[in-house]
């Protein structure tokens, strides 16, 4: 088993890049080192060395691994991925309290976000879905379907869910866009500390008048069971108002993008709606991200890929990779909704399962399916070279996308 050394300078190793040559493409250094060296050290966009993991079966096992968390024992002078408010830097000095905490929070979340809530809502979130398409019909073509439908399914979503008032969402959506820069980290953290003094005072207003809501019962952890202290629920909560629109824009957008590059996909699904389940899901695995990577801290040695990880080293997971790996997928490049065996990571896997993963695909699942089938003749208005990613946010996604029909 090797073990990392010392390099005798930053500037030799690869430069991970920020984002994919195009917004459908994994990068090229992701795809030569995950054949050749799939555990490497490389030079972050912050100029620190980190530890780069790639491959299906090694990212599988980093995220079910206990030992890989947000901590450093010395965070000030631990390796940085970027200068991200959100992502840059650990958040405690504690390895044992983050696994504990993360361990403690994920069991309160997982009645909030369980599978059977999730499917509850599925009426609902149709309805969503319908209302807005039945505004877009009445519009004039060509029109940007993120800023028509994209983001304002989310955005309801997870207000309704949160407990969270739908009137607010611009002010969320601003602050959320500032906060997940990957630049700029004072305006970041200050976007940030908006979004959190925001919930401060939603949740005392759920003290007040508790509902069948996320925030409620948070408060209720909180104040009844004793499990959260204050700042845990506030941040908990902002952070699932962030995470639960901002991923689900991305991939509303991205999934449709494909579908409208690929058109024999898309001739499949509108011959067989029932397709979209796994839609969804091929969607979740050949969509990219800017960064391609999740950054963390090993929280003790860890062995993996041959090499052993010291502790307190920073450790970029390479989930964009990984759904492109060709010892799991059968021709990992191409789109293909009828793929049957889909075991992506885009949702994390084991011990960081995404909590937020049952409610994404039943989002995903009625928008897709119900956008082509209203819209049967959609089409791009602009050529795809003219689509941009906000490369400049933690989240992806698109700046716009302009549609017609």
């Amino acid at each position: 088993m090797s073990r990392g050394r010392p390099l005798a300078a930053v500037e030799s190793l690869p430069a991970l890049p920020f984002d994919s040559p195009t917004i459908l493409e994994v990068a090229p250094l992701f795809r030569e080192l995950q054949d050749t060296n799939p555990v490497c050290r490389v030079r972050t966009p912050a100029g620190d060395q980190a530890w780069l993991v790639l491959g299906h079966e090694n990212v599988r096992a980093l995220l079910a691994n206990a030992d890989l968390g947000r901590s450093h024992p010395d965070p000030e002078n631990a390796a940085r991925f970027t200068d991200s408010a959100i992502i840059g830097r650990p958040l405690s000095s504690d390895p044992e309290r983050d696994r504990t905490d993360h361990a403690r929070q994920r069991m309160v979340m997982n009645r909030s976000f369980s599978l059977r809530r999730m499917e509850a809502l599925r009426p609902r979130v149709q309805g969503l879905v319908d209302d807005l398409l039945d505004d877009l019909s009445r519009r004039t073509p060509p029109v940007d379907l993120h800023e028509a439908f994209s983001f304002p399914l989310p955005a309801l979503v997870i207000s309704e869910l949160l407990g969270v008032p739908a009137e607010d969402r611009n002010d969320f959506r601003r602050w959320s866009e500032q906060a997940g820069a990957m630049t700029g980290r004072a305006a970041a953290a200050a976007a940030l500390e908006r979004l959190q003094r925001y919930m401060r005072v939603l949740i005392a207003r759920k003290r007040e008048r508790p509902a069948e809501d996320v925030i409620s019962d948070l408060v209720h952890a909180r104040d009844v069971e004793g499990r959260l202290d204050e700042n845990e629920v506030v941040k908990m909560a902002a952070g699932l108002l962030f995470a639960g629109h901002e991923t689900t824009v991305t991939r509303i957008d991205m999934g449709a993008l494909l579908l409208l590059v690929h058109q024999d996909q898309l001739a499949l699904l509108h011959a067989d709606p029932s397709l979209v389940t796994r839609a969804v899901e091929e969607i979740m695995r050949v969509s990219v991200s800017p960064t391609g990577v999740i950054p963390r801290y090993a929280l003790a040695d860890i062995e993996i890929g041959g090499v052993t990880i010291p502790a307190g080293e920073l450790v970029l997971v390479g989930l964009n990779a990984a759904n492109r790996d060709g010892r799991v997928f059968a021709d990992p490049d191409r789109f293909d909704i009828t793929r049957d065996r889909n075991p992506h990571v885009a949702f994390g896997h084991g011990y960081r399962f995404c909590l937020g993963a049952p409610l994404a695909r039943v989002e995903l699942q009625s928008a897709i399916g119900t956008l082509f089938q209203r819209f049967p003749t959609l089409r791009l208005a602009v050529p795809l070279e003219e689509i941009r990613m906000k490369s400049h946010l933690l989240t992806g996604g698109l700046e716009a996308l302009p549609v017609t029909w």
